[in-house]
């Protein structure tokens, strides 16, 4: 692909459907390679709308708005970064041949919906994944987990992200408020969540699976390496590379995500997410976009998630290797307050190896993410404690 100069009629343009955190990284990315970026987001002022060349504020899970912002623009390419989108719009979007759709328009309706993914990992890949049963009522879900999913498990919407309507349920006490909690959760009310049995697993990892154009034209899969991360309720609150696993269970895992990925298409990066447990390996989830336990390769790689998007949708070449071992923290917003301000950020900074990014978010909740310490250290131990504790530095206040 030949790339433009950004505001002219040469200029190679590329649309990002969703623009929060990992979306503004992903325009950085884009920008310092000459792309013209749009970002869209469901509200002003989000992150990604603060670095674009322009910003636009629709609902996104709207075909036509979404069909007639896509026509007014003409971007090169569509870059889907949530889950809330009209993805059978994109379908058609990229069947007229009026942008392409990153990886693929079939690819973001897949794995935009638990359903879809679930289905093609168990059914059709024939991967190893942990029980399931889909439900569409509360009588429903209380009647899979009798029938066989059993105590504990866990209980999600088939449309959220970041852990969003997710609940463990330990019994019957429980199913209701995970029901209720699922069904005013998720990105999507589509009146049906998933019901999961717990695997009894050591550790997740999230595996940057990365599909690029090689030197003879053909796309070749890489791999970052293996990343580590805690989750509360589903949410990241943690993440560092890399993740000590065995041999066999890193083999495992990577033929897990080349699988899953080929079988999607398309270019760019993808989150695969692992259950492990010894040398076992089970498939989890995957995300056709850079990933939030991602955010530690800002510190470690040689070219971090979003640059390797970034360069993977362009047909550029990719380097996944790490540079050095790290890890990442959240910042939560604390208070529930707009346009807050952030005090401690200097000693935040004066922890060695560290650094942060305050996301701009115009809104911040209590349990928002607002912000990322990163920081490296002699190996993950080391880094995990220089992050958290300059994570901890940090104090959002009410502006």
């Amino acid at each position: 692909m030949k790339i433009g100069t950004p505001l002219s009629p040469s200029a190679t343009r590329v649309m990002l459907l969703g623009a929060g955190e990992l979306g503004k990284e992903v325009i950085i990315a884009l920008q310092r390679l000459g792309v013209e970026v749009i970002a869209v987001d469901r509200y002003a002022n989000a992150p990604g709308h603060q670095v674009a060349h322009r910003a636009h504020v629709i609902n996104m899970a709207d075909g036509n708005a979404l069909r007639e912002l896509i026509l007014k623009e003409r971007p090169h390419l569509v870059v889907p970064e949530i889950e809330a989108i009209a993805t059978e719009m994109l379908v058609q979007i990229e069947q007229e041949g009026i942008s392409e759709v990153i990886p693929t328009a079939r690819a973001a309706q897949l794995t935009m919906n638990r359903e879809g993914i679930r289905r093609l990992a168990a059914e059709t890949l024939n991967l190893p994944v942990s029980p399931y049963r889909f439900a569409e009522s509360l009588a429903a879900l209380q009647a899979a987990i009798d029938g066989g999913i059993g105590y504990p498990c866990v209980v999600k919407p088939v449309m959220s992200s970041s852990g969003k309507g997710q609940s463990k349920v330990d019994g019957p006490e429980d199913v209701k408020a995970a029901w209720d909690y699922a069904a005013s959760s998720g990105r999507v009310d589509t009146g049906k969540v998933i019901v999961e049995g717990f695997i009894d697993f050591d550790y997740e990892i999230t595996q940057l699976t990365v599909r690029a154009l090689g030197s003879s034209g053909q796309v070749e899969t890489h791999f970052c390496e293996p990343i580590g991360h805690v989750q509360v309720r589903g949410d990241y609150v943690e993440s560092w590379q890399p993740q000590p696993m065995s041999a066999l269970a890193l083999a495992t895992s990577r033929d897990i995500a080349k699988r899953v990925t080929d079988n999607l298409g398309g270019r760019g990066i993808f989150g695969v997410e692992l259950f492990v447990k010894g040398d076992q390996v089970w498939f989890s989830e995957v995300s056709p976009r850079p990933h939030d336990t991602g955010m530690v390769t800002m510190c470690t790689q040689a070219q971090n998630e979003f640059e390797l998007h970034a360069r993977a949708i362009l047909g550029l070449p990719v380097d996944a290797s790490l540079r050095a071992p790290g890890a990442s923290a959240v910042i939560y917003g604390g208070v529930e307050a707009q346009g807050i301000a952030f005090e401690g950020v200097a000693e935040a900074l004066a922890v060695p190896q560290s650094d942060i990014r305050l996301f701009g978010k115009p809104v911040a909740f209590e349990r928002r993410r607002m912000g990322v310490a990163l920081a490296n250290g002699k190996d993950t131990h080391e880094a995990r404690a220089r992050a958290k504790r300059a994570a901890n530095l940090v104090r959002p206040v009410k502006g």
